[in-house]
Parts: C-alpha cells; sequence; structure tokens
C-alpha cells in the first residue's frame, strides 16, 4: 500500500479575517456564496442571516471546514490598497508626520454641508482676512496643536471624481449618518466609493439632538452594511454628534486625530514640492488660478512647476481664509498663480528646477498613454498580460431582489489569474456616478434590466467605460465567463460622426420626401447609418440613400452647413426632428 505524502495533501489558502464580519463579507472573503456559509454555521448551531454579524472565532471555524487558514486581519490589509501619494525611497530620511487630509460623505440631507460649516466656525485656524476672496475647495483647523485638512467638497460624486483622474488625496473619510433617518442608499453607495478607495472611515452620527432620533438603530443598519463599530467589537469609530447644536464636534475631531496616529502619515517637507489639483479657475484678473493639496515637500513662491500639461513659475500663494503665504508643507491646501495655463482637477503638481526641466517633463507626460480601459472584449488580453488580477464590477439591476443571484454567480467564476470582485450594487438606472466609479476603479458597469441614463451613456463614450445591458442572467453570467476563459465573440459599439436638425420637409419624386436639415454637430456622411430621433424616442434606424448639397450629390456635410437628406425605407420626417450620423466600430 503507497503511503500518501505530506506534500501531495492541499496545503489552505491563507484569509485575513476582521474581528467581526457581516455572513455576505465572509462569502466573498472566501470566495463562497452566502448559502455555503450559512450552511457551515447551521452545523455549528448557528442560525444566521446574509447581513448578520459573526465574530472572529466563528468566521475562522468556518474558513477552515472549507480549506483556509484564517488570521486576524491587519491594519494594513483594512486600509486597502492606497493610490495616495506613497513616499519614495530618497525620501525615508526626511519623513515626518503630517496632518490628516479628510473628505466628509453620506446620504443627502444628513447634515455634511452644516458639519463642514460647525468644524470651521470653532476651528479655523487664522480668521484674519486677505487679499482674495475665493473660496479654494479646502480647509486647516487646529484641534490640539495638530492640524486636520478638510476637503471642502461634500459627497462622494467629487470624491470618486478626484480618483477617476488617478488622484487620491483623501486619507480618511466622514461617513454622516442622520440619527432620525438612518442608513439609506447614498449612504451605502459612499460606503462602497469609500471601501473602494481603501481608505479608513469614521462615522457620525449626525441629528442626535431630534426626538425621533435612534442611535443603536443606526449602528445595526451599518453592521448590516459590513461597518460593524467599535463598541460591538468592530474597528469602525463612530461619534454620536449633532452639526445643528454643536454637540460632539470636539470628540468627532479628537477620534479623527487617533485614526491619523495608527495610519502613520508621513512626508518629507525638505524635498521639491509634490501636490494634486483640487479646484481650478480663470480669474477674470489674475488668470489661472488654481487650487493644490501638497502632498510632499515644500512649495515656495518662486518655485517652478508642472501641473498636468501646464506649467509656470508661482507669483503668489494663498491659504484657505486668503492669506498671502510664502510656503506650504504637506497636507496644506493652497491657492496659486502664476500658471501659463489652466489645469484640470487631479493633475499632478511637480516642483522642477527651472523652465528646460519642466518643458522635458511635459513632453514625457504627452507621450505616457494612460492604461487601457478594462472591457469584458479586451479582458482576457489584459488578463494574459499580467495587467488585471482583478474585475471590478458596478452592478445595476432592476429590483433588490435580482442583486444577490447575480452576485454570487458572477463571484463563483474567479479563477487562480484574476477575482471578480462586485464594488458596488444597487437598483435603479446607471448614472454618472455609477460610470465615474467605474473609471476611478477601472472597471466596468453591467446592467440587469435597467435603463442607463444619457449624461451616463455619455460621459462613459467619453472615458472608454464599458457598460453591458442584459434581460438574461444566463447570458449575462455566460458573457463574463467567455470574457475570461478569452471565448467572447467580439462586440461592435455606434460611433455617432455627426447630429442635424430636420428644418423641412421637400418632396422628391412622385412620392418620396427628403429632409432638408442644419448639420449641428459633426459631420452628415453618405455612407453612414441613420437614427432618426424625435425627443427621447428613437423613430427609426436607417441609412443614407441620398445626401445633397443644392442640386449637387455629395459624400458629406460638415457642420454649419445645410443639405438635403433621403433615408432608405422613411419619409416621415417632421420638422425638429435629429438625424443621428454613426457607424459601427468593433470594440477595443
Amino acid at each position: 500500500m503507497v503511503q500518501k505524502s505530506k506534500s501531495s495533501e492541499p496545503e489552505p489558502k491563507l484569509v485575513e479575517i476582521p474581528h467581526s464580519v457581516a455572513v455576505r463579507q465572509l462569502a466573498d472573503l472566501l470566495q463562497v456564496s452566502a448559502v455555503d456559509i450559512i450552511k457551515q454555521l447551521m452545523r455549528n448551531g448557528i442560525f444566521a442571516n446574509i447581513n448578520q454579524v459573526i465574530d472572529y472565532e466563528t468566521a475562522a471555524a468556518v474558513a477552515a471546514n472549507l480549506g483556509y487558514e484564517a488570521h486576524p486581519e491587519s491594519r494594513t490589509a483594512r486600509a486597502g490598497e492606497s493610490k495616495r501619494y506613497q513616499p519614495q525611497e530618497d525620501e525615508a530620511s526626511g519623513l515626518k508626520l503630517r496632518p490628516p487630509v479628510v473628505t466628509i460623505m453620506g446620504h443627502v440631507n444628513h447634515g455634511k454641508t452644516r458639519l463642514l460649516d460647525a468644524i470651521r466656525q470653532t476651528n479655523v485656524m487664522d480668521t484674519e482676512a486677505g487679499g482674495i476672496t475665493q473660496h479654494i475647495g479646502a480647509y486647516q483647523v487646529e484641534v490640539n496643536g495638530q492640524k486636520i485638512t478638510f476637503l471642502d467638497t461634500p459627497g462622494h460624486e467629487a470624491f470618486t471624481a478626484m480618483r477617476a483622474r488617478g488622484a487620491q488625496v483623501t486619507d480618511i473619510t466622514i461617513l454622516v449618518v442622520a440619527a432620525d433617518d438612518g442608513v439609506m442608499p447614498q449612504t451605502l453607495e459612499a460606503i462602497d466609493h469609500a471601501r473602494a478607495a481603501g481608505v479608513p472611515i469614521v462615522v457620525a452620527i449626525n441629528k442626535i439632538d431630534k426626538p425621533e432620533a435612534n442611535i443603536e438603530t443606526v449602528k445595526q443598519q451599518l453592521a448590516d452594511a459590513g461597518l460593524v463599530i467599535e463598541e460591538w467589537g468592530g474597528d469602525v469609530v463612530s461619534v454620536p454628534i449633532s452639526a445643528k447644536e454643536n454637540k460632539g464636534i470636539t470628540e468627532l475631531l479628537d477620534n479623527l486625530l487617533v485614526v491619523a496616529e495608527m495610519e502613520e502619515l508621513k512626508a518629507d517637507p525638505s524635498r521639491p514640492a509634490v501636490g494634486v489639483v483640487i479646484e481650478a479657475e480663470m480669474d477674470k484678473s489674475r488668470g489661472p488660478m488654481a487650487t493644490v493639496l501638497i502632498q510632499s515637500g515644500t512649495l515656495k513662491v518662486g518655485d517652478t512647476v508642472v501641473v498636468g500639461s501646464t506649467w509656470g513659475r508661482i507669483r503668489a500663494m494663498f491659504n484657505d481664509v486668503g492669506k498671502r503665504v510664502r510656503k506650504a508643507e504637506p497636507s496644506m491646501p493652497v491657492a496659486i498663480l502664476g500658471l501659463d495655463s489652466l489645469p484640470q482637477v487631479g493633475d499632478t503638481l511637480n516642483a522642477v528646477p527651472g523652465e528646460h526641466q519642466a518643458r522635458a517633463l511635459i513632453q514625457k507626460h504627452q507621450q505616457e498613454r494612460p492604461p487601457k480601459a478594462v472591457s469584458l472584449d479586451n479582458l482576457f488580453d489584459q488578463i494574459s498580460a499580467g495587467q488585471v488580477k482583478e474585475l471590478n464590477v458596478i452592478l445595476k439591476a432592476d429590483v433588490q431582489g435580482s442583486i444577490e443571484p447575480i452576485r454570487s454567480s458572477l463571484e463563483r467564476l474567479a479563477t487562480d489569474k484574476v477575482q471578480v470582485r462586485i464594488i458596488h450594487s444597487s437598483s435603479g438606472n446607471i448614472t454618472e456616478s455609477d460610470v465615474m466609479l467605474a473609471i476611478a476603479s477601472k472597471g466596468l458597469i453591467i446592467g440587469f434590466g435597467t435603463d442607463i441614463e444619457a449624461g451616463a451613456r455619455r460621459l462613459a463614450d467619453v472615458e472608454g467605460v464599458d457598460i453591458r445591458s442584459y434581460d438574461v442572467i444566463y447570458n449575462l453570467v455566460d458573457d463574463v465567463e467567455k470574457a475570461l476563459k478569452g471565448m467572447l465573440e467580439p462586440t461592435y459599439v455606434d460611433v455617432v460622426e455627426g447630429r442635424a436638425e430636420v428644418k423641412a420637409v421637400f418632396p422628391s419624386g412622385k412620392k418620396l420626401k427628403v429632409a432638408g436639415v442644419s448639420v449641428i454637430e459633426g459631420k452628415a456622411n453618405r455612407g453612414a447609418s441613420v437614427r432618426v430621433r424625435r425627443g427621447e424616442q428613437v423613430v427609426v434606424e436607417s441609412a443614407v440613400a441620398s445626401l445633397r448639397r443644392f442640386k449637387d450629390d455629395v459624400k458629406e456635410v460638415a457642420s454649419g452647413y445645410e443639405c438635403g437628406v433621403g433615408l432608405k425605407d422613411f419619409e416621415d420626417f417632421e420638422i425638429g426632428d435629429i438625424l443621428e450620423f454613426f457607424r459601427k466600430e468593433r470594440s477595443s
């Protein structure tokens, strides 16, 4: 009888598990369905639902039964894969603690702006009026001699817009939840955005002054959403506050400093400055003005800087209360003057020795192409090249009940080369916010039985975000599985070449009619397909049968000119119709 060698026994897979974890989260970590977790718990005499929170010991036992070796989750793992500025090796000797940068997120009307106002009114470092009155989008407060920087852009849209441009400046997120309203859809969305960014979350339970406030209910709802507060054995800090009555603000700020201390946020103030543009505007009298958050080094008046595709010499700098300053250290926001042209939000600022180095750096930036967006069509190629190890999916469905079966089906498709990660899921139409999250996370959007809002479609087209819509779950799962294996058939997308508005309808021959149109965008092309839009409705899809300018047949007509258009098998034009000229192109 041949004995099995120890080496032939499969080694347990390692997994890090938090001190407390929801059943659904544990299923995600172990890459199994939530039903499998619930079955394991039932075998141990524990009856739990999908949102119930279990402790580390129970979760570790379940993991062991499923072939995993569990370890407590480390602090660095909890922080996630941060895209924040990371100090370089040559900075190590000069590293010093820097103030944390904080963003406030949460559901509409839960008090984000009022909280910012309360913090600002009582803790602003310098109230002296300065030579500039513009709001600069960020400010610093001082607590017990320590500074905290707040980005004055409440809402996850602004937060994610920064990440979509490749810049992550936030160190800590405050999640505001109203005690009288509880966890709402935008709260869940904000949680997903913060998690995708990999930043610690501090919960501010606001409006505790209201008679109908119920703090314990909010804590339970947070736990159901996977945020387990410290009192319940988790690692998420929560502070009850009333921004209206200025209660709990000091405690909230103290807790932010504790979280920042755990994060060990450091930068080298002695090196040339590196920062990120958080606002930019054209001042009528001063020219291009940008608000920059310094991430490392010290920016000084007179420095030559490269900001994205522009450059300049710093003529003046102003702090958050409009006072002129000579220098800005790490985590300090300043408005700067002296750039050659207006930069974009999210552009990186680099201080350089002089004009020659500035022009060389701009040329280098222009030559560097951003990585190709992930789509189902190019997924297998990117997996094979080692460029993608995780497929991030934003899942939108017609109803909440459709989400869980789709989620579990997709997550089962994970392979040893790539994980399938649902970073946000909810019911409703696909919105611009969903597209922004896809851009920031280099993910794709899958819709099931739901529509795509017009703004989301335009943004996705511009940014190259792949949106897939399905009505049958089998087709959805089958397409993703084929993409992972490199077997998906190529898809084709509509590339709009031009739009024209119908100004008049003319007879052509005995029975035919043609449209007299004005080309309002792009060009009208004789070889194009045409979509006739009447308001929000598409009346017909056809092709150009004739294209004339005066009496001449032409191949194309540019924007700003008028022409006559005849379509194949369609002549029921109405004044005001929009003709959309497009061609089919294979998706890359």
